[in-house]
């Protein structure tokens, strides 16, 4: 057995290189076809003719000089992994548009391997690459790959295995200005580098400081200093800013590359169905009725009604309550007399009665009816669409149509959303995208128990989702002008529009839903076990009435305060104890409409406080967190007095 060799998989988002991972090492992850997905580097590892290949697939980026989170994960896997190769993954299609970032990549002096993914559709739109003349061009080992058929990936590991590289990748010369002032910061550079000392010296010149702390110079020599002077000297001659320079030079030579290498054949012809669902998903009017048919069948008829109703009330009723909870009730009564072991177990909050019931019986069907429905979205090229079509109406909110992924997923599971808000390419958007995810997204579970509850009234439901969307998109105009930070460039690839694959459809949920096991379900145990502690020192009850005094001034009964207790422990714990009084009639439909609204607007649930809190750190997530809870009181009060005090309508 050889020692393990390293790959980073690289290349821009939606590439398919989580797909390649996925052939290379049979480990699933979440493939899609919007930029972002993967946002933290995932590992697998093959064993292949003897040798042991650790596989590593790093977050999509465009170039080594990062803007977003993740551009930065994958920039410093690369200087800092000590990867043996790196297999830089294009679509094969967009090639132009993609080399500059693999003459970078050839600029480290790590062996790398072009793959030219997608194959099947570069030859539907009538492309096709001489690979080998581009093999000469760059000296570099090209191959052609459909990652989704597994076509080309025994190739890619026979070349990681055949050792050694005897290929001799060609850097791009740029101007001799620049090369010279790039070859006197490589002689200050001292020392052996498993990065090339010529990449180093280029990022220095791009004003990239966080390099300086890989290198080292003579004592008394400061590196930065050498390098903002070259630079200064550079745009001085140039009279534009070097970086453009650089660009530039790069983008001119993939463009001769590209003239060299492409050969155009007879174009398949595309259906006209496909031509026209992909036209009118983005259209500036038509657009719009058409996220609405989703939003209508996907959220409200698929996860709210048949989710949240018909799976809910058969699994609640007919599987959890007559089959498991009567025998398992009877016995535990029988076999347990310590009084306090029954009420953890088995009473109004017990693990059973209301940790595993909510998470199984009500939560579990909302979120597998979500993921299934965001999985076809994902499957089917309509998210990257989506964001190009709300691209316009997000910027009167500071945010670009990248946040539509976070605040998508948000209606999944508001925590991992919130993680994946790392993914916007600035610190001002991802404030602003954390605040409305917290504020005014709820998630599957939340949203389909607020289905089921309003639905039964049209008004109710209409009133509360215009409140919603109204309070959305005021606190994110008024967060654009209070919240600083810089303007964005949105640019996203649209691919084509594909029928989904029911095999991956399935596997993406399934492979949510073992998260969900793994992460979410846990934690109903938890605050079921809190709550049993709570009740049993009494504190439960003195929270109770804490909660329950200012309610009474928004005209709401002393029973909607363990709605909200609940929801502190998670926001699906309280929308399910909302489900679970509403059954019983507790509420009228003014209550009703006041308590979702505000239940909907509350504090986060403490997985999401907490998630917040990593991301943004600990002065913001406070912050984000009494200013939701604040607004949420405020706004149930005024719409209490809207509705009881100044109007005195029933609705």
């Amino acid at each position: 057995m050889h020692n393990k060799i390293k790959v980073l998989l690289v290349g821009n988002p939606n590439v398919g290189k989580s797909a390649l991972f996925n052939a290379l090492t049979g480990k699933y992850v979440a493939v899609s076809n919007y930029p972002g997905t993967t946002v933290e580097f995932t590992q697998g590892e093959v064993q292949y003719k003897g040798n042991s290949i650790e596989i590593i697939d790093t977050p999509g980026m465009y170039s080594m000089l990062p803007i977003s989170e993740e551009e930065k994960v994958a920039r410093n896997l690369i200087l800092q992994g000590n990867p043996d190769w790196i297999v830089n993954v294009v679509d094969a299609k967009n090639l132009e548009r993609m080399l500059p970032l693999t003459f970078q990549l050839i600029e480290t002096g790590i062996p790398v391997i072009l793959v030219l993914n997608m194959m099947d559709e570069a030859k539907r739109m009538g492309l096709e690459i001489d690979c080998e003349k581009l093999s000469q061009i760059l000296g570099l080992p090209v191959i052609k790959t459909v990652s989704i058929k597994k076509i080309g990936v025994k190739d890619i590991l026979n070349l990681i295995i055949n050792a050694p590289y005897t290929y001799k990748p060609n850097s791009i010369k740029y101007d001799n200005e620049i090369e010279q002032e790039i070859e006197k910061l490589i002689n200050f550079i001292k020392g052996d580098y498993k990065i090339s000392k010529r990449l180093l010296s280029i990022l220095l010149l791009q004003k990239d400081e966080e390099i300086s702390d890989l290198v080292k110079v003579n004592e008394n020599e400061d590196i930065i200093d050498v390098a903002n002077t070259s630079r200064r000297k550079l745009e001085e001659v140039f009279r534009v800013s070097l970086d453009y320079m650089i660009a530039l030079k790069r983008q001119l030579v993939a463009g001769e590359i590209v003239q060299k290498i492409f050969k155009k054949v007879a174009k398949e012809k595309e259906s006209k169905v496909v031509s026209f669902i992909s036209a009118i998903t983005i259209h500036r009017i038509w657009g719009y009725p058409i996220l609405f048919l989703v939003l209508y069948f996907g959220l409200y008829k698929f996860v709210g009604q048949f989710g949240a109703g018909t799976l809910v009330d058969f699994i609640e009723t007919n599987i959890f309550e007559e089959w498991l909870l009567s025998g398992l009730t009877n016995l535990i009564e029988e076999g347990i007399k310590n009084d306090n072991i029954k009420e953890l177990l088995i009473r109004d909050y017990g693990v059973i009665t209301l940790g595993l019931k909510y998470a199984i019986a009500i939560i579990l069907p909302i979120v597998t009816t979500f993921f299934l429905f965001f999985s076809i979205l994902e499957d089917s090229g309509y998210l990257p669409r989506l964001a190009f079509l709300l691209d316009r109406v997000f910027k009167k909110i500071g945010l670009t149509g990248k946040a539509v992924i976070p605040l998508v997923l948000g209606f999944g599971c508001d925590t991992m959303a919130t993680m994946v808000t790392r993914t916007l390419n600035t610190k001002k958007e991802r404030v602003i995208a954390t605040i409305l995810l917290s504020l005014a997204v709820p998630c599957s579970a939340q949203l389909g128990v607020m289905l089921a509850v309003l639905s039964t009234s049209s008004t109710l439901l209409a009133i509360w989702v215009f409140i919603l969307v109204l309070i959305f998109f005021i606190v994110g105009y008024f967060s654009k002008y209070f919240i600083r930070g810089e303007k964005t460039i949105f640019f996203v690839e649209i691919p084509p529009v594909r029928i989904p694959k029911l095999s991956n459809i399935i596997i993406k949920t399934y492979t949510r839903l073992v998260w969900y096991f793994k992460e979410v379900l846990p934690l109903f145990i938890y605050a079921s076990l809190l709550i049993w502690v709570g009740r049993i020192t009494g504190i439960f009850d003195l929270l109770l009435k804490i909660i329950a005094y200012p309610l009474q001034f928004i005209g709401l009964p002393y029973e909607s305060a363990k709605v909200f207790l609940f929801g502190f422990f998670r926001r699906d714990y309280g929308a399910a104890g909302l489900y679970d009084l509403h059954k019983q009639g507790v509420f009228n439909n003014n209550q009703l409409l006041i308590l979702s609204v505000m239940l909907t607007l509350f504090l986060p649930c403490i997985a999401q406080f907490i998630m917040t809190v990593k991301e943004r750190g600990l002065k913001m997530g406070i912050s984000i967190a009494l200013f939701v809870t604040v607004f949420s009181i405020l706004t149930g009060y005024l719409l209490h007095l809207i509705i009881n005090v100044f109007l005195g309508i029933s609705l």
